[in-house]
């Protein structure tokens, strides 16, 4: 279906919407201190409001694309693609992203950067909606790299510590490097395919699978999604963004960042899916990546950094599930996306809620506040009743739908199943244990005395968990509604809505074995954690470590590569730099075998242009062999003036006329300013050094002449001729067809030309002001002794002692 020109328009506002809300946000913070968050959420709230709109078309199997022009000449359009998966990751962001801004409000209160961080989580928000919503890649890479842009503002938003600093970098990093590779593959999937539209790629799997290009592009694809969602060896930088403020982890971790390499596998699965490499790769990366991070989770203390593994693990599961290929996985991933987005959400709104009442994190040294803090209780419970997958909750059918994968009865389904039942129980201990154990048991002495947070930070969580729950109750109508519609985008096919309560005898016990197992887990979790923390004093190294020791290696290999190539030789400089020149204009004829034979290259001349010839030649050997710089300098000349005459020779008068000047001016300069370095000197070489300098002239000039000669062999192309001739008067309202181009073709050109000029100028007249005085040197004028009388004795005391 195609919107028209004002749908197309308000699709684009949703994605700006939340960066002009940005610019304003300091300002309203400013004016309402204690109510702006409540105001800049209407614009999340209103997007969820516009989007929720759009759920009957799409749930009927409608898509809609909407399109404006932004580089119309290069194909690349600001194009928005609705459908059911883009559809829900909009809701989550918008809907989750509006209680995350009033949360920030309370969790906050008083801080003297809140605008800006309202700012910053405005831009972070709308980034990830560009990002959900776009069909051109261009615009979806736009979008991807502004989210690592902005997160790495808001990961590093207490930029005074020094563990902010260095996870905000690591972030960006890492992110922003699997950017750079996935713009590669996207490039290359454009090129394979002919269009630069995702939508317009979802028909041709069998075009990419089968071209030569498939192993490039889901590599470069993969490994993009990879560093975004954390998946193993890339996923050390998640649980450092924990140096975040709370608001921006529940963000971050619930509906944003980590789940933009979910969402861009889950795109491209109709494009890239059902080949062995995707189904063979993604099952085995996502499992490694779920136990590792389930695992750690226990090891931590620091409820957040609990919350952070899990989030790695269950971005494993979901990587799992999108590479099964199973019509069964895609719908499960769906499932358990919406209800991880519910429940880990609000559980760090409630973890938040636990360090602003109590004044820690950490779940040894806090525990039976619950009367203290019934209302965050009430949603840290319900949020791990999700998390366990108990009957009625959303995600208890996650659970259920990706244990039906185990019906395959082979045993890739089964270490499937046995892997996924695993993380589940070690994520469900997790859980339990934030819910449990802060609130339950004998009460411990805080650093601050128990209390309940404001209801801007009781609003998110308690909605959140109840949502979580609500959502399984009616989980037919949702599943018609959200989940069979994002599986059939997934899928490339329509997924059928068969959700419900039923009894399956093979999902149902595998379930069961899950809430046994996390039990037994959460039960022995001081002693798992004990076990785990003797592993990790006799395995220290880790990815982490090895981020710090890359960048320590870059450092030197940088610091290494400066002091061998800025050594402050300007000779070497600029042979360097020669020796460049003459490998650009040799290596790539030699290896075309488009150098020609000298016969070829030798151009007929006349006998007047034999005579300027013998002119430049003059000038050159007048340059060489000059006595003293002064000669030198006035033979340079000699050149320009041939070429000049070579310009009236061949009917261009004005350039002739504009060289003279150019010439004359130039050796008028450079004489002027050579006066400050004795011109009636002369330079005194070695001959080695004129033979390398001298030969190295000799090749360059060789290469220039003979790529120039080459050059003019070729057939010539006079399309951009007669676009200045048809163009220059019509639009460039002049007839002058040379000044047109300096001044409106290559306008911006000519502005380079200018500032190289003047920044050559400067330089130079920094040059001209260097004076000695004294045992030092430097730029400018030194000031002279006030009293020549009192200077001239101390130089006569000197001189007698």
């Amino acid at each position: 279906m195609i919107p028209t020109q004002s749908q197309s328009f308000s699709m684009l506002l949703v994605a700006i919407a939340p960066f002009l809300t940005a610019f304003v946000a300091p300002t309203i913070k400013r004016f309402l201190p204690d109510h702006a968050g409540w105001v800049l959420a209407l614009i999340p709230a209103s997007i969820f409001v516009y989007l929720l709109s759009f759920v009957e078309l799409i749930a009927g199997g409608e898509k809609l694309q909407f399109a404006l022009p932004w580089i119309p000449i290069l194909g690349i359009e600001l194009s928005f693609y609705l459908d059911g998966l883009s559809l829900v990751f909009g809701l989550l962001i918008s809907g989750i992203g509006a209680f995350i801004v009033i949360y920030s409000g309370g969790y906050l209160q008083g801080h003297p950067h809140l605008g800006r961080f309202y700012a910053f989580i405005l831009m972070f928000m709308g980034s990830m909606l560009g990002l959900v919503l776009a069909d051109n890649i261009i615009t979806l890479f736009v979008f991807w790299e502004l989210t690592s842009i902005t997160s790495f503002l808001l990961i590093g938003f207490d930029h005074s510590r020094q563990a902010s600093r260095r996870a905000a970098i690591q972030a960006l990093v890492v992110t922003g490097g699997g950017g750079l590779l996935l713009l590669a593959g996207l490039l290359l999937l454009a090129f394979t395919v002919g269009t630069l539209n995702v939508s317009e790629m979802l028909g041709s799997a069998e075009l990419v699978s089968g071209s030569i290009t498939y192993l490039p592009i889901f590599i470069f694809v993969l490994l993009g999604a990879a560093t975004k969602s954390a998946q193993v060896p890339f996923h050390f930088w998640l649980p450092n963004a924990m140096e975040a403020p709370t608001p921006v982890s529940a963000y971050l971790h619930s509906a944003t960042m980590v789940k933009a390499g979910i969402y861009l596998l889950a795109r491209m699965n109709p494009i890239l899916g059902g080949t062995v490499e995707w189904q063979v790769t993604l099952p085995i990366l996502g499992g490694i990546t779920l136990l590792t991070g389930a695992f750690l989770a226990l090891r931590q203390t620091d409820m957040k950094q609990m919350l952070a593994y899990t989030t790695m693990a269950s971005l494993g599961l979901l990587v799992m599930l999108i590479g099964s290929g199973a019509e069964e996985g895609i719908l499960a991933a769906m499932l358990f996306l919406v209800a991880h987005s519910f429940y880990k959400g609000g559980l760090f709104m409630v973890v938040g809620s636990i360090d602003h009442g109590t004044g820690t994190r950490d779940i040894t040294e806090v525990s039976g506040i619950w009367t203290s803090l019934p209302v965050t209780f009430f949603g840290a419970a319900l949020a791990a009743i999700s998390m366990a997958g108990l009957p009625i909750a959303l995600g208890f059918f996650a659970k259920e739908e990706m244990y039906i994968i185990a019906k395959g009865m082979e045993w890739q389904h089964w270490l499937f199943t046995l892997v996924a039942l695993l993380g589940n129980a070690l994520m469900m201990a997790s859980g339990a244990a934030i819910a449990i154990k802060p609130f339950l048991g004998p009460r411990l002495t805080t650093p601050k005395s128990p209390h309940e947070a404001p209801f801007s930070m009781l609003a998110g969580p308690t909605v959140l968990a109840i949502l979580g729950i609500a959502t399984g109750l009616f989980i037919y109508e949702f599943g018609g509604w959200f989940f069979s519609p994002s599986a059939s985008a997934i899928y490339n096919h329509e997924v059928a809505n068969y959700l419900g309560l039923r009894f399956d005898p093979i999902p149902i016990s595998l379930s069961v074995a899950t809430w046994i197992l996390g039990g037994l887990f959460f039960w022995k979790l001081d002693a798992l954690r004990d076990i785990l923390h003797r592993i990790g004093r006799v395995w220290t190294w880790g990815p982490d470590q090895g981020f710090d020791q890359l960048m320590f290696g870059l450092v030197r290999f940088s610091d290494w590569i400066t002091r061998l190539f800025h050594h402050g030789r300007l000779e070497l400089y600029l042979f360097l730099i020669f020796v460049a020149l003459a490998a650009a204009l040799f290596i790539p004829m030699i290896l075309t075998g488009s150098l020609p034979p000298v016969p070829d290259v030798l151009p007929q001349l006349r006998f007047q242009e034999w005579g300027v010839l013998l002119i430049a030649v003059l000038g050159l050997f007048a340059v060489v062999l000059g006595k003293t710089r002064l000669v030198a300098i006035v033979s340079l000349g000699i050149q320009g003036f041939a070429v000049a005459l070579i310009f009236l020779l061949f009917g261009a008068p004005d350039l002739g006329f504009t060289q003279f000047m150019v010439e004359t001016l130039s050796v008028v300069i450079l004489a002027l300013v050579m006066t400050k370095l004795h011109l009636d000197q002369r330079d005194n070489r070695v001959f080695e050094e004129i033979v390398r300098d001298g030969g190295l002239a000799l090749i360059c000039g060789i290469g220039l002449t003979t790529v120039l000669l080459a050059v003019m062999q070729t057939d010539l192309d006079t399309t951009l001729t007669k676009f200045f001739i048809d163009t220059s008067v019509p639009i460039a309202h002049g007839r002058n067809i040379v000044n047109v181009i300096l001044v409106d073709y290559r306008a911006l050109d000519t502005l380079g030309e200018i500032s190289v000029v003047m920044t050559a100028g400067i330089a130079i007249l920094a040059l001209i002001r260097i004076r000695t005085g004294g045992p030092k040197r430097g730029i400018g004028v030194i000031k002279k002794p006030a009293n020549r009388r009192a200077s001239n004795a101390g130089t006569k005391a000197r001189g007698a002692s």
